[in-house]
């Protein structure tokens, strides 16, 4: 019995404003740094106190988890830092983001199906369209 044939994968329309791509086999997603927020004094980090520790977090909820601020502090102390979480939402101009894929061995011959998913959102498209009509 053949297998059935798989219906072809769509690209959205802005590609590159989505936070997660599985249209290969590599899983890639959209990360940040909450060490950045703090390094970049970022409006939009909130901290409490709770149970004798403080935690940070996003208010915009660009992440959604909510961090040990004396833990990431001494994780940035260090040299490999505290690392990334991953995008929630849309990250904003001051977030630092990555692209981060998940099972980078699964590549094939073909490579990414989204090459546009690796651009970083901006405030507006990075290029425009024209149409030309001619009489003709």
């Amino acid at each position: 019995m053949a297998e059935p044939a798989q219906a072809p994968v769509e690209l959205p329309l802005r590609p590159q404003d989505e936070l997660e791509c599985r249209r290969c086999e590599i899983h890639c997603d959209k990360v940040v740094y909450p060490g950045a927020c703090l390094e970049r004094a970022c409006p939009f980090v909130y901290a409490y106190e709770a149970w004798g520790h403080t935690y940070m977090g996003c208010l915009q909820k660009v992440y959604e988890v909510e961090i040990d601020l004396d833990l990431l502090r001494a994780a940035e102390a260090r040299s490999d830092g505290f690392g990334a979480v991953r995008a929630a939402r849309g990250p904003l101009p001051m977030c630092k983001v990555e692209v981060a894929p998940c099972y980078e061995s699964r590549g094939d011959e073909l490579g990414c199906r989204n090459p546009e998913f690796h651009e970083l959102p901006r405030a507006r498209p990075s290029f425009r369209v024209f149409a030309q009509l001619t009489s003709g």
